[in-house]
């Protein structure tokens, strides 16, 4: 099997800081956790901002360059910034900073979704912040908005002119398909970088038969031009991306996915959770690949020619 790229999603739009002490809010915090994943094998760190007062998920590009810079002097990770933003943000906002930045990769969701959080607001008892509570309780009624103009915009703004690639995020078998009709329409070409995402109230269920199926019909569409990645949410990650492994695929880790290490105890950083899929997957006679390995891999355009 081909060598294995570890992402690692440093900090998301999903959890709040009252679920961990642990999430990295400033841009301090974001920086030493996308360092420490990436001395513990990261190739790529998947990444967000919040607003470093209060946690809140941001768009705002400075709230981003506070932290990018910093991480691309310390390491050579491949930075992948998220076009997804929060399912809360508009299109323009989402966009903001990946256009400012012009990384070698972003994350593209290939469909629009109902993204229910509001099953974790039961879960928390005290609060940190005020606008938790209504952030998580208001996703009954959110729909995640991707829709196929929003996806060509998004295409054309950042690979066309920016020259970025990207990891098309599938929540479900639906989005395979949408991603073909891109690839038929001649807006993407290959190599396809896949993200099989399971476990989001509103995409695919987090069964191993799911993921089973999701790679059967990619390779029913895409055949040899596409490799894939599995990310898996809250207590499913482990199992779920384990399993990807074994089947040839890579994985994705990360506080974005899951705050915790192993049954009821909390990670302490995102270096943690790289460290023990490391151990696993290199147990089953994978062997991890490097920043520069997952670049030609991806044929990415390099560090150099971004605008961070």
């Amino acid at each position: 099997m081909s060598k294995i790229i570890i992402t690692c999603a440093i900090t998301g739009s999903i959890h709040t800081p009252s679920m961990s002490p642990h999430l990295p809010v400033t841009a301090q915090e974001i920086t030493d956790n996308a360092i420490g994943a990436s001395e513990a094998g990261a190739a790529i760190l998947h990444l967000h901002a919040r607003n470093p007062d209060n946690g809140r998920p941001s768009a705002d590009p400075a709230h981003f360059m506070a932290f990018l810079p910093r991480i691309k002097q310390r390491c050579d990770a491949v930075l992948n910034i998220s076009t997804g933003g929060s399912a809360t943000m508009t299109l323009d906002d989402r966009l903001a900073a990946p256009k400012l930045a012009k990384p070698e990769m972003c994350s593209l969701n290939m469909g629009t979704m109902n993204f229910a959080l509001y099953p974790a607001a039961a879960r928390i008892t005290e609060w940190k912040y005020d606008w938790e509570k209504p952030f998580l309780e208001g996703s009954d009624d959110l729909v995640f908005k991707n829709t196929p103009r929003d996806m060509a915009h998004i295409l054309h703004e950042l690979g066309d002119q920016r020259g970025a690639r990207f990891e098309f995020e599938c929540y479900d078998i639906s989005h395979l398909y949408m991603l073909r009709h891109f690839v038929d329409r001649g807006l993407v070409g290959g190599p396809l970088f896949i993200q099989f995402v399971f476990g989001v109230l509103g995409g695919i269920g987090p069964d191993p038969e799911n993921l089973t199926h999701m790679k059967l019909i990619a390779d029913k569409l895409f055949g040899d031009g596409y490799t894939f990645s599995v990310l898996a949410a809250g207590r499913h990650q482990m199992p779920l991306i384990t399993l990807s492994a074994i089947l040839g695929g890579h994985v994705r880790v990360g506080l974005e996915d899951s705050l915790m290490i192993s049954r009821g105890v909390l990670a302490r950083n995102n270096a943690e959770q790289v460290s023990k899929i490391r151990r696993i997957v290199e147990e089953l006679g994978r062997t991890v690949a490097s920043p520069d390995e997952a670049r030609a891999m991806l044929h990415l355009k390099g560090a150099d020619r971004t605008g961070i």
